[in-house]
């Protein structure tokens, strides 16, 4: 991305921006209406941006189509509830960072939550995928579509640290979101964006996360629970309005975000930090089950768990994930509960089109 020039201002064009700025207490000025919430919560209104943050793996994504789908039913999904006005109905969801084929996915699980057919296109729902494109490519599109889409209500960006090269460029990061500003003004929409935390700590990542902890009207973080990783954690760690009460939900049987009613959140233990189990969603990368798998299976399905337990140690031991026999059962448990690995007329058969 061309990194913006300070263009001077003329005098003229000066004073008539700071005259428009001016506020009066003898005015009345339209309260924002609210039409994101969490509950009795509000986390969106009309010409304001809100963001979530968290890890990889952490269900973002899951948890942004809960939102959306709220959106499209004015029907509560998860904790989410919205209220859009009629001639703001219309939703424009980019991805950035996924291929096509898992774009339409996230489409079809959105349409699924919402109560409808995934037979065929919802008119108000507007889909990009924006992977292929270059960052300025991917600022063009976006712009052009807020600016002629009619009654946009509500914007997704996942991925928003993919309009822009530097993560770390402070001038990247204040004209990334000087245009959320203007977009969510200019056009009196919601835009909600999707960013990943920094690894090491808390942090949404790079210049462009301060600048969004600094503007956005609501930050989410979306965790796993401390014990439990199949469950997904949502709090406010940043809103302007008051705080809601964290929320759980876990990825149920149809691969839909499905709500814990009645979580409880972790509370941490006083002395030394004990190491987290292991998990091998965690702790083994996609790449790294394919590449053993592939060892794992290479001569056909496995007969019986005794061989299958044996065949995880050493076909994983060859990629580098020395196991002991518990977490190969852990390993084996995990594979089925993911499809990974199904158990077919008293055989193990390894099934290579899994979604992770």
């Amino acid at each position: 991305m061309e990194l913006r020039e300070r263009q001077d201002i003329c005098q003229d064009v000066a004073i008539s921006l700071w005259q428009k700025s001016i506020l009066s207490v003898e005015e009345e000025y339209e309260r924002q209406q609210e039409v994101l919430m969490v509950g009795d919560t509000c986390i969106g209104t009309l010409g304001n941006f809100s963001a979530s943050i968290g890890k990889a793996k952490s269900k973002k994504t899951f948890n942004l189509s809960a939102l959306v789908a709220s959106a499209l039913t004015d029907n509560p999904v998860l904790c989410y509830s919205a209220h859009f006005p009629e001639d703001k109905r219309n939703i424009l969801y980019v991805d950035t960072e996924q291929s096509t084929y898992h774009c339409q996915r996230v489409m079809k699980r959105i349409l699924r939550l919402a109560g409808l057919p995934e037979s065929h296109d919802e008119p108000r729902l507007q889909f990009l995928a924006l992977r292929k494109n270059t960052p300025e490519e991917r600022l063009a599109i976006v712009d052009a579509a807020i600016r002629h889409t009619d009654n946009l209500g509500l914007v997704i960006i996942d991925g928003v640290r993919n309009l822009i090269y530097d993560i770390n460029s402070p001038t990247e990061a204040t004209c990334i979101i000087s245009e959320l500003m203007q977009w969510t003004d200019e056009h009196q929409i919601h835009l909600h964006t999707v960013l990943h935390q920094n690894k090491g700590d808390d942090n949404a990542r790079g210049h462009i996360g301060t600048e969004l902890n600094n503007k956005a009207e609501t930050v989410m973080l979306v965790e796993k629970d401390k014990t439990d990783s199949d469950i997904s954690v949502v709090e406010a760690v940043h809103i302007r309005s008051m705080e809601f009460e964290p929320f759980a939900f876990r990825i149920n049987e149809q691969s839909l975000p499905e709500l814990i009613t009645d979580y409880k959140p972790t509370t941490g233990k006083v002395g030394r930090p004990t190491k987290e189990p292991f998990d091998p969603y965690r702790d083994i990368s996609e790449a790294t089950h394919r590449e053993a798998l592939d060892i794992v299976f290479a001569n056909g399905s496995i007969e019986s768990y005794k061989n299958l337990i044996k065949a995880l140690l050493d076909g994983y031991g060859k990629v580098g994930m020395k196991l002991n026999y518990n977490k190969a059962v852990a390993l084996a448990t995990f594979l089925r509960n993911k499809r990974m690995v199904v158990l077919e007329n008293r055989v193990y058969t390894y099934k290579p089109d899994f979604y992770y």
